[in-house]
């Protein structure tokens, strides 16, 4: 999966903060294609005719700002996911590294998918939060933000309404942490060179390939999932879902029955249209946030530039680097009063 690479120059929180704020700005800009997406997985009306006429019916219907239905609910769940996932894959990865520190790709991918479900399981009821408000006409809506949207699915559905589905992130787990395998194992056939030489380019290009194969080949899973999400009778046709169904596999079967197989990837169009726009600005904003954290921490000379500061050993730590600054003015200081004193005698 495309991930923005670490930087020990960075403390976690500045690492925390700027994957923050870059995935708010990614998401935020490509929740049209999200909204699609969802749309077209639950089975509502808006995505009957295809990618392009569900963005002209959406705004005929509901206007523009239903292209950003639920997208503050989805930056609010992005610092307590990455938080929970960054922590629980660092714990995962340590337990496995060998004596000179490294860890194999497969071990590091299953790391990242135990790490996932983890932060999934933690803030699960705002992704159906997400849903629900995606799923309603917001012209005429049933939740009103997520302290109502929680109250009110809690109070009339209970307390599994807001976790229904879940089995389903850890089932799609599997094939998406096969397709990052895939992807990854074959990148230096694909490159015909080492995966250590891969400039920036290259590694975007590894990220979406990796995002594009993983999240189609899981893609079902997650159709049957948003279905379940959805299922409410407080919204318009039970939540715009295009099939009656008691349970998982029953979803999974109705689908199929009166449908089609090929109706498990509705959606799928704009999410991988969606893959590339989002991991460009992903990657862009990060690297804009870590340049004007690695400029306050003194390491570069500019936050538009990476050119290092003269005389900065990279390789030291932020908490390293404020120590030995302090160590130097301190015999600085301590120097100049020593030649203050000798000037006086």
């Amino acid at each position: 999966m495309a991930t923005v690479k670490k930087d020990d120059r960075l403390t976690s929180s500045q690492s925390l903060l700027c994957v923050g704020f870059a995935g708010i700005f990614s998401k935020t800009v490509t929740s049209p294609l999200e909204v699609v997406k969802i749309l077209s997985q639950i089975g509502t009306f808006h995505c009957k005719r295809g990618f392009i006429h569900s963005f002209v019916f959406i705004c005929q219907n509901e206007g523009l700002r239903a292209f950003w239905k639920g997208n503050m609910v989805s930056c609010l769940r992005l610092f307590p996911y990455s938080a929970i996932h960054l922590a629980t894959y660092k714990n995962i990865v340590h337990l496995h590294i060998d004596e000179q520190g490294d860890i194999s790709q497969w071990r590091a991918i299953v790391a990242g998918g135990l790490a996932g479900i983890s932060a999934a399981l933690a803030t699960y009821p705002l992704e159906v939060v997400e849903t629900r408000l995606i799923a309603q006409n917001c012209q005429e809506p049933t939740y009103r933000g997520l302290l109502h949207s929680l109250s009110t699915i809690y109070r009339n559905e209970g307390l599994q309404a807001l976790y229904r589905g879940f089995s389903l992130t850890v089932l799609g787990a599997v094939p998406f942490s096969v397709g990052c395998y895939t992807v990854y194992v074959n990148l230096d056939k694909l490159w015909q060179e080492r995966h250590v030489r891969f400039t920036s380019l290259q590694n975007f290009i590894n990220g979406c390939l990796a995002a594009g194969v993983a999240q189609t080949l899981s893609f079902p899973f997650e159709t049957v999932k948003k279905k379940m999400q959805a299922q409410s009778l407080l919204l318009p046709h039970c939540g715009g879902v295009d099939v009656h169904f008691n349970g998982m596999i029953d979803c999974f079967r109705q689908i199929i029955k009166n449908k089609s197989v090929l109706a498990l990837w509705s959606g799928l169009t704009a999410n991988l249209v969606k893959i590339v726009p989002y991991f460009g600005l992903l990657f862009s904003c990060f690297e804009m946030c870590k340049q004007v954290c690695l400029y306050r921490n003194g390491y570069i000379i500019s936050p538009l530039s990476y050119q290092p500061k003269p005389g900065v050993d990279q390789s030291l730590g932020p908490h390293e680097l404020q120590e030995f600054k302090r160590y130097l003015r301190n015999r600085k200081s301590h120097k100049a009063q020593s030649s203050s004193i000798g000037n006086r005698w």
